[in-house]
């Protein structure tokens, strides 16, 4: 029988020292960290570009449809974003002022379309030939010319002095160099506020407003139309045009056609020409008017060089921001009418 307690037969062996104790240093040994798997970015796109890579060899035609429908799939989902969180975004942001709005009941659109630029420092010689700017420094306006723009802005303050729920716009833009950044819309309302507004200023003025950016008459129509829904959160139920007599067919019908608003809610209220310029402008105007009947939007060709001619100061157009809701209109250029959905239509 073996006594020894330490021997091979012993059912429990002794360890003198720790099992982390190294006898050859004297010292205790630092344990070992576990084995992990760090994570490298970039090794690991390098490996899935490599499977890429790989796959692509492998089937070429897979890879590019895949591709391409992942494209396409991420550029409509992001215009859907754009295009419903964007409308949301500038209806929310109009409607925040809405309540405090002084022309949200006003429901009717008067149009005063401008055609020229005051340019006198005095405002007490608005019927004069040389106080208005023509198309440019060295174009004389014929005699009587002024009084016929003079005629426009008491039309039009007369025929909003009907309406209390009219708001009345003069619509033209900065169109003339020579006059300086002074807009066409500008001129008409300090004409009217030099004329006493014609007797109604109580009723018209505060309601009288402009619309400074139009470069020919299709745009004193849908600038205007965008100013109003502007102005008064809505689009105006009933439209009514101050010009030339002889440019009704191109309001009313080349014009009115275009945006699609009803024939029934749009009127037309036209003003003789003087006898000195009315042989010209019935000419002018056949010409005008035939151009328009080939591009109705004035989006391509001669007119769109006149509308460049016509923005000397290189203003940037602000609508369709304030009518977000007609935005496709802005971006129409064919010679067939706008196809799309227009509140006025519906």
């Amino acid at each position: 029988m073996n006594n020894n307690p330490f021997g091979s037969n012993s059912q429990k062996s002794f360890s003198a020292y720790p099992r982390d104790f190294d006898l050859e240093s004297g010292s205790f040994r630092r344990p070992r960290k576990a084995k992990g798997s760090p994570f490298h970015p970039f090794r690991m796109l390098k490996t899935i570009g490599n499977r890429l890579r790989y796959y692509s060899k492998l089937h070429p035609c897979l890879v590019f449809f895949l591709c391409l429908s992942f494209g396409v799939t991420f550029i409509i989902i992001v215009s859907f974003f754009e295009s419903h969180y964007g409308t949301m975004d500038d209806n929310q942001n109009f409607d925040l002022g809405s309540e405090n709005n002084p022309f949200k009941k006003l429901r009717n659109l008067v149009m005063v379309a401008g055609h020229s630029v005051y340019t006198s420092r005095s405002c007490q010689k608005v019927d004069k030939e040389d106080s208005w700017l023509g198309a440019s420094k060295y174009t004389q306006l014929l005699l009587g010319q002024a009084a016929t723009f003079v005629t426009h802005i008491q039309e039009g303050i007369e025929t909003a002095s009907k309406d209390d729920g009219a708001l009345l716009l003069f619509s033209g833009g900065e169109t003339r160099k020579d006059a300086g950044p002074r807009s066409e819309a500008q001129s008409y309302w300090t004409v009217a506020e030099s004329r006493g507004w014609f007797g109604k200023e109580e009723s018209v003025r505060w309601r009288a407003l402009t619309e400074e950016h139009a470069r020919d008459s299709f745009e004193n129509l849908l600038f205007s139309v965008c100013r109003f829904r502007e102005v008064t959160g809505a689009y105006p139920q009933n439209i009514t045009v101050v010009s030339y007599d002889f440019k009704e067919e191109r309001f009313a019908h080349l014009h009115r056609l275009a945006i699609r608003f009803p024939e029934s809610r749009f009127l037309y209220s036209g003003t003789p020409a003087s006898s000195t310029s009315r042989e010209a402008g019935l000419k002018g105007e056949a010409l005008v008017r035939a151009q328009f009947q080939e591009d109705p939007y004035g989006c391509k060709g001669s007119l769109k060089q006149k509308k460049l001619r016509r923005d000397p100061f290189h203003r940037t157009i602000p609508y369709p921001s304030g009518c977000p809701e007609i935005q496709g209109l802005f971006r129409y250029c064919e010679s067939v009418t706008y196809p799309g959905s227009l509140p006025w239509a519906e």
